[in-house]
């Protein structure tokens, strides 16, 4: 049974002077005291010495693979600045809210609330990314219909490939790129319909892979 209580911890202080390292270690007692009192257990804690524009900060990157790869609820925080300013706020923020993680701030004592400005940035960035989705899943579905339309037949193709998590089709099929691309697809149509097919490629790994196949054939 998954449990509804558990938590990590953000701290963040914007450099790297030995002074703030003792700023890093009151956030973090702190934020551990009412985490407990909010009735969570803390699995884990991460902390950056870092300015907040910055999203390329290894204590947050670890943070957010954390909450993916295991079963967490909330995030505690001394304040929404912790997290970031600007633009990489913003797109923090987009990332927790899609992994409905709830996020609370010391200083507001409960959980983070958005004012106006934020609630319809994030409604626009989430209606943005669904239809970037959309988008994507139509070039493939495109892709697709025109490899059949010129004779592609991935059920003979793809014959003993089936395994359906994906594991064997790890190696980019050469033999279905040089077949796609005898039928007169590009290179960008052979990725996105490798890619509807289960083949995690993109368009310079098709292109080398053909590359080096018809050099081979030269030699």
């Amino acid at each position: 049974m998954k449990s509804n209580n558990n938590a990590v911890l953000y701290s963040r202080v914007s450099t790297e002077k030995n002074t703030q390292e003792t700023s890093l270690a009151r956030q973090e007692e702190e934020l551990q005291r009412y985490a407990e009192k909010m009735g969570y257990q803390v699995l884990a804690t991460f902390q950056d010495q870092k300015s907040g524009y910055e999203v390329d900060r290894d204590g947050l990157l670890e943070m957010m693979d954390y909450i993916k790869g295991n079963d967490i609820q909330a995030l505690f925080v001394q304040d929404e600045t912790r997290l970031g300013r600007g633009h990489a706020r913003m797109a923090v923020l987009h990332l927790l809210q899609k992994d409905e993680i709830k996020i609370f701030s010391l200083n507001d004592a409960g959980p983070l609330t958005f004012n106006e400005m934020d609630t319809m940035l994030l409604e626009i960035l989430a209606i943005v990314e669904e239809y970037q989705r959309k988008i994507h899943n139509a070039k493939i579905r495109r892709g697709m219909r025109r490899a059949v339309q010129n004779g592609y037949k991935p059920e003979l193709n793809l014959k003993d490939r089936g395994n359906h998590d994906g594991r064997e089709r790890l190696d980019v099929p050469i033999e279905e790129i040089v077949s796609l691309r005898q039928k007169g697809l590009t290179f960008q149509e052979i990725t996105t319909t490798l890619r509807g097919l289960g083949f995690e490629v993109s368009k310079a790994t098709v292109h080398r892979r053909f590359q080096e196949y018809t050099e081979g054939l030269e030699g």
